[in-house]
């Protein structure tokens, strides 16, 4: 079943700590809220954040209208996501995470806003996690830091958070938006597969394969990002 819901029209879900309901045509345990532009620097633009108000993770399954300053719909912009709620790979923990979202077709530097249809909500096959999001850290050959913008061979995973966290890796660069747009992803690559990061520990990605050639294309220039989310 479907529930549609307008992003920026959503707060902070309340009230259901049970296990979803997926018979139901309705999710309230989930909702949303699109920020295009934060107007902080060095922050991530486009960004759908997620509240989960359910006890456990959760599996998301959703679908995006883009919607342009008067909430009138853009049909031909396509939504796609960097972490991938759109597919069901990305676990939303209890509290609050975030995905990001891509805009693609005529008019995308027009989007304003997003509908979110949600299409599934289902338990993670994944113990609990915390909500600290697990940061990430370029290392060479030799494991020590370097910048995420130089060629590196591995990536450090630290989780500050007191129970593990089941992650995925994404390489992602960024366009360079003309004056008054916001800036999105146009190229994400994953790195490495699922990896558990202990409590209070770190755990170690090798760079190999498409993500290798893409920090070799991309590094010493490009604005990029390397960032880890929750997954299954």
């Amino acid at each position: 079943m479907l529930v549609a819901v307008l992003a920026s029209g959503c707060g902070k879900a309340g009230g259901a700590d049970a296990a979803p309901d997926i018979s139901s045509s309705r999710f309230p345990g989930v909702s949303f809220r699109y920020v295009g532009d934060s107007g902080k620097d060095e922050t991530i633009n486009q960004t759908l954040s997620i509240a989960n108000s359910y006890r456990d993770p959760v599996v998301l399954r959703l679908s995006f209208s883009a919607l342009d300053k008067n909430h009138h719909l853009l049909p031909k912009v396509k939504v796609s996501t960097v972490f991938g709620s759109d597919h069901g790979n990305l676990v939303a923990p209890h509290g609050y995470s975030y995905d990001i979202l891509r805009f693609s077709g005529p008019r995308e530097h027009e989007v304003e806003d997003v509908r979110v249809t949600v299409h599934q909500v289902l338990p993670a096959d994944s113990p609990p996690s915390g909500t600290e999001e697990v940061t990430t850290q370029a290392l060479d050959s030799t494991g020590h830091d370097v910048s995420k913008f130089a060629r590196f061979s591995e990536v450090r995973l630290t989780n500050a958070n007191d129970m593990p966290a089941a992650v995925r890796v994404v390489y992602i660069v960024w366009d360079q938006p003309a004056q008054g747009d916001t800036q999105q992803a146009v190229e994400v690559t994953p790195v490495g597969d699922l990896t558990l990061v202990p409590a209070q520990g770190t755990a170690i990605v090798k760079v190999t394969g498409a993500a290798a050639a893409a920090v070799a294309r991309s590094s010493g220039g490009s604005a990029v990002s390397i960032k880890a989310f929750q997954s299954h």
